[in-house]
């Protein structure tokens, strides 16, 4: 891994996310790029204006404003602050900032990143609406590279989840996670397979047992009997310095097999960081 990207909201930065994507740039040495969003069209106010010696009303931002120019001084501390941060973790470091549509931005910046990690309560709605963000879901929705949704708080990582559903998802997330992170190998491994039974089939089992031996040393298979939704938040929710890796975010089997994602409600009670990939 070479590139991760950070979405970060240019007035309002998340200093965990940074924390957390500066411990990814030190694991492998790559380069984070800040990506610095702000949605000016909600900064747009009606304005009157003469034209030919007739007024009228038009929307768009005042720059003469305090208010607009305290905004923008802001961003630029808060940039500048992103850059020690960066330089006190030892990461290399790129800034890239976007004032309009951020999520388009973002999810064609992402093209061309290895990974994208952003905090879960990212918002550009002037209201409340409580993780993960109508933002955010539209990020993981349409993203072009594995997506990381940021720890509340950040201590170490002591163990790796992965969540095995039986389908084409959510091996390839579990491929995705151990190309990307091969940092990890040491830690200890958590292969957790939720269905009615909860058994795993022999055959399953061994196939993937015998690829993860490839990459990791402490392998530990769980099957779980019940709903994913329930089972998982009983699993995870106590769980401290736990990497989680999910399968496909609303799309294809996984929106098929829930109505609603699973990373959804992780989201809103686990503080642990969750690793989202797509076929």
């Amino acid at each position: 891994m070479k590139r991760i990207l950070l979405a970060i909201d240019a007035l309002n930065p998340d200093k965990n996310s940074l924390d957390f994507a500066g411990f990814l740039g030190r694991l492998n040495k790559s380069k984070v790029t800040g990506v610095f969003l702000k949605n000016l069209k909600t900064e747009e106010k009606p304005l009157v204006k003469i034209m030919q010696g007739s007024a009228y009303v038009e929307w768009e931002i005042d720059e003469n404003s305090d208010e607009y120019k305290t905004k923008i001084e802001q961003i630029k501390k808060n940039i500048a602050l992103f850059g020690e941060g960066c330089i006190s973790r030892e990461v290399s470091y790129k800034t890239i900032t976007f004032s309009e549509a951020p999520a388009a931005q973002l999810i064609e910046e992402s093209r061309f990143a290895d990974l994208l990690v952003v905090d879960a309560e990212t918002s550009f709605n002037k209201h409340y609406e409580g993780p993960p963000t109508e933002f955010v879901k539209d990020v993981l929705k349409k993203d072009e590279c594995p997506v990381i949704i940021a720890p509340e708080r950040f201590e170490a990582i002591d163990e790796i989840a992965f969540t095995y559903t039986n389908s084409v998802s959510s091996v390839f997330a579990i491929k995705q996670f151990t190309y990307l992170v091969p940092e990890l190998k040491d830690k200890r491994v958590r292969i957790i397979h939720v269905n009615k039974g909860g058994k795993w089939r022999v055959e399953e089992k061994n196939k993937l047992m015998e690829w993860l031996q490839n990459y990791y040393t402490d392998i530990h298979f769980e099957a779980l009997e019940g709903e994913p939704e329930s089972s998982l938040f009983g699993t995870f929710l106590n769980s401290k310095n736990t990497f989680i890796v999910m399968g496909a975010y609303g799309r294809n089997s996984l929106s098929q097999f829930l109505k609603r994602s699973r990373a959804d409600l992780l989201m809103n009670a686990i503080t642990q960081p969750i690793f989202i990939a797509h076929v």
